[in-house]
């Protein structure tokens, strides 16, 4: 009998659709070393925990599409994800990211489309908080929710001023040729 299954990749959206609970260890690991996260107490941590979805990713299967609308942050528990930028057909690689690293983190922002497309690079857990879920804790636990919002702004902030010097070393190197 042939197998007529050879060269199929997996995929996750079943996976997706029918996840198992978080792994709140190592979840809850995560959370604690990141700087939005890590001076939240336990309690905090553990409700935050509830409103956080588990989401699984095949290698090489994209987490969202540059133009999506932007939904929610990503938080790595493991794998590899590749934030690239599509421009009149040709792909630039912005970032590689991993485990405790977040993207998609506009999201909770503003309300507009995604700047670039994420994609798995291995198997990859990533953990999703999604604005409407986010906005909610922040209502209800408002201490806590600015602490994790100042600290989600001073990443962007950190962020954008390292692409400002990026673009300012390149600009240099431009001037000088």
């Amino acid at each position: 009998m042939e197998n007529n299954y050879q060269g199929m990749t997996k995929s996750s959206f079943w996976a997706n659709l029918f996840k198992t609970p978080t792994e709140k260890s190592e979840l809850e690991e995560v959370l604690l070393s990141m700087p939005p996260f890590k001076n939240l107490s336990n309690k905090k941590i553990k409700l935050l925990m509830k409103v956080i979805h588990n989401r699984i990713y095949a290698a090489n299967e994209y987490v969202f599409f540059q133009d999506d609308p932007g939904i929610g942050l990503y938080i790595i528990i493991r794998g590899e994800i590749l934030i690239t930028q599509d421009t009149v057909g040709e792909r630039f690689d912005l970032s590689l990211l991993t485990r405790g690293d977040f993207f998609g983190e506009l999201a909770l922002l503003d309300e507009e489309k995604r700047s670039a497309s994420a994609i798995a690079l291995k198997d990859s857990q990533v953990a999703v908080i999604f604005k409407p879920d986010l906005d909610e804790f922040v209502e209800t636990h408002s201490k806590e929710g600015i602490q994790i919002l100042r600290g989600i702004s001073q990443i962007v902030a950190t962020r954008l001023r390292n692409l400002n010097q990026d673009y300012f070393t390149l600009y240099n190197k431009t001037l000088s040729k």
